[in-house]
């Protein structure tokens, strides 16, 4: 059974930056990648935070949350 993993990010340099380096390294055979661009899907900027988001690019994996260098702050995103 593979690990959910959510990638959230704004579009920005570090953060497509940050996606091809670690989210698109992730084995999809143990884990389901979904990539999230608040930037475009601002409705899912609540779901962000609730899951522990505070800044981009970030991923969650199984609700815990690894902030990976920084790109911008959800509020800036709103």
């Amino acid at each position: 059974m593979s690990k959910k993993a959510t990638f959230y990010h704004a579009g920005c340099p570090v953060c497509v930056l940050a996606e091809k380096t670690i989210a698109d390294s992730l084995d999809p055979s143990r884990f389901d990648v979904e990539i999230v661009h608040l930037g475009d899907s601002k409705e899912r900027i609540a779901e962000a935070e609730s899951a522990g988001v505070k800044s981009v690019p970030a991923l969650v994996v199984d609700a815990e949350v690894f902030h990976i260098n920084y790109g911008a702050a959800l509020s800036d995103l709103k």
